[in-house]
This record gives C-alpha cells, sequence and structure tokens, in this order.
C-alpha cells in the first residue's frame, strides 16, 4: 500500500514541474488627466450663496432702458422702477460702478376674464293676495320653490405686464426677477399709481 501510494505522489509533484500555459502579464497605468494635480474640479460642488448685502448701487443694463407703451411712456416706466429700487436699499450707481444691472419690460397683454353673476333666488307661489292670511285665518300658507342661477360671463381684457431683472454686474449671473400685472386705466394719475404698485409687487421678496 505504501508503493502505490508513493507512486501516485511522485506523479502528481512530476505533472505540477510541466510547462504552464498561463503566462503572468501587465499592462501599464493609463496616464493621469491632464491638470489632475494642479487644480480642484469647482462644477462638482454646490454654487456658494449669493451675498446679497453688497448689492448697494444699480444702472441700466446698456441699450436696454425699458421701452414705453400706449398706456405709459418709457419716462414714466423708469422713474417708477427707479421708485422701487430705492425702496428695496439700490441707489443708482455712480459712473460705471454699478452692483446691478437692471432692465425693465412693459408690453400689454389680452387676457381672458370671467365674471360669475348671481341673481338670487326665483320661482315660487301661493295664496291670492285677497287673502293675506290664507283660507284658514292663519298666517300666509302659500309655499313655493327657489333656486340660485349663476351666470358666468368670458370676456377680453388688456392688462399691462410688467417685468423686472437684475443681474450681477461682475459675471452677469441673474440675481433677481419678478414680474407683476398693472391695471389699465383711462386715468392718467390712475395709471401712474398702478404702475408704481406693479413695480412694488415685481419686487417685493427681495432679498430673498
Amino acid at each position: 500500500m505504501i508503493r502505490p501510494a508513493l507512486f501516485i505522489i511522485s506523479f502528481v509533484l512530476a505533472a505540477c514541474q510541466g510547462n504552464n500555459p498561463y503566462t503572468a502579464s501587465a499592462l501599464p497605468l493609463p496616464p493621469a488627466p491632464v491638470h489632475s494635480a494642479d487644480g480642484v474640479d469647482t462644477s462638482a460642488y454646490p454654487a456658494a450663496p449669493r451675498d446679497y448685502g453688497r448689492y448697494r448701487s444699480w444702472a441700466w443694463r446698456p441699450g436696454q432702458r425699458p421701452p414705453g407703451t400706449v398706456e405709459a411712456s418709457s419716462e414714466q416706466v423708469q422713474e417708477a422702477v427707479a421708485a422701487g429700487l430705492d425702496q428695496i436699499g439700490l441707489r443708482p450707481a455712480r459712473g460705471n460702478q454699478a452692483d446691478v444691472l437692471v432692465s425693465a419690460d412693459l408690453r400689454v397683454e389680452r387676457r381672458v376674464q370671467r365674471v360669475y353673476d348671481d341673481y338670487g333666488h326665483y320661482g315660487g307661489y301661493g295664496y291670492p293676495s285677497a287673502y293675506p292670511y290664507g283660507y284658514h285665518g292663519r298666517h300666509y300658507s302659500g309655499y313655493g320653490i327657489g333656486a340660485s342661477v349663476p351666470l358666468m360671463r368670458t370676456y377680453q381684457v388688456e392688462a399691462l405686464v410688467l417685468n423686472i431683472q437684475l443681474l450681477d454686474a461682475r459675471d452677469g449671473q441673474p440675481v433677481w426677477q419678478g414680474s407683476a400685472v398693472a391695471a389699465t386705466n383711462s386715468n392718467r394719475g390712475q395709471r401712474a399709481d398702478s404702475l408704481h404698485d406693479a413695480v412694488r409687487e415685481a419686487l417685493a421678496g427681495y432679498p430673498p
């Protein structure tokens, strides 16, 4: 029994010493990305919060003063926007030292408005007026039915839509944007008040 076991072991060892068909090899590592050791990829990080406290002055975007409409001239729109910016702490810049650049747009839009009219109740009947207390000498015993009939009327109205945009003067990135609707009116004074109200509404919430 010992000889067969020794024979088998020697056969296995001889087989292990034969030629191995597999050879070890290694591929070279790929080159490192360009600039990988020079800096950090900032695009992978969220943008830093904007510091609204440093915005103190403003100027119109070059060549983009607000146009006028039939309801309000360009000068009226500029005056209303300037007053609104003053209320939120932005002052007109001196020279080319503005912190934010401002653009404003006023346009007329046609909008559909729906109005519901409720004409109250209708219907009902009872005894004739010759018997004010009914046939039995008691209170009026007439009766009736009634229902509310709301009617919807749809018509088009003209509205002034105001849009104001603030851009960072250094990088041109948007800082704030707001819009509002100004009511049209035939009275000149009321149109001016409506425009000022729209500017305040468009700039409401600044800074966020």
